[in-house]
């Protein structure tokens, strides 16, 4: 059977890349990442993908004179390497006009928080000065708005400590998972 072909787009450390790409490389998806778009050429995401074999693209956005003007040169690499869906793994950019008409419903993303609460880059941060208990991922499609887009899946642990990395590591380990059972759920159609 034919593998689902994914790129994935990272801007930092990139575990939510490694756990795709092992999870690829053990057969525990049908799907293989053959692409890896970095917006920060000397992220440590780019070295996890040498280990792996990923083709890589790093660009810095601001040698290009616009969004549109590299959003097209990476939706034209999607289209060569005949992509099925991109993955945002920590992406820290805003997804524009031209890969959301492009790759419409197959653009997937993973946020830190129980969407639609705690949207934005500080979203663990967030969630522990307001008190909650409840943490979570969602991986959600990506459309116009911030941290919008119809929710695919999500994961809670309840946590009632005050260690903001420990919490963040916990975190980690349910996006881990959370992504692959995403990619598959997109792979075999099961989504409801």
């Amino acid at each position: 059977m034919k593998k689902t072909r994914l790129a994935v787009f990272a801007s930092g450390s990139g575990s939510n890349y490694e756990a795709i790409a092992k999870a690829c490389s053990e057969g525990l998806v049908n799907a293989e990442v053959v692409l890896l778009v970095c917006d920060k050429p000397g992220a440590y995401v780019l070295e996890r993908a040498k280990r792996y074999g990923t083709e890589c693209f790093a660009f810095n956005p601001k040698e290009y004179g616009s969004r549109e003007a590299y959003e097209t040169v990476l939706a034209t690499m999607l289209d060569e390497r005949g992509v099925d869906f991109v993955c945002l793994a920590g992406y820290m950019r805003i997804v524009g006009k031209v890969l959301l008409e492009r790759y419409e419903r197959r653009i997937v993303n993973i946020h830190p928080s129980l969407l639609p609460s705690f949207k934005g880059a500080h979203a663990i941060q967030d969630a522990v000065d307001y008190g909650v208990k409840l943490f979570g991922v969602t991986t959600h499609f990506v459309d116009e708005t911030l941290d919008g887009g119809r929710i695919i899946d999500q994961a809670g642990v309840v946590y009632e400590g005050s260690d903001i990395e420990e919490l963040t590591n916990i975190i980690h380990g349910i996006e881990h998972k959370l992504y692959v059972k995403t990619i598959n759920k997109l792979i075999n159609n099961k989504l409801l």
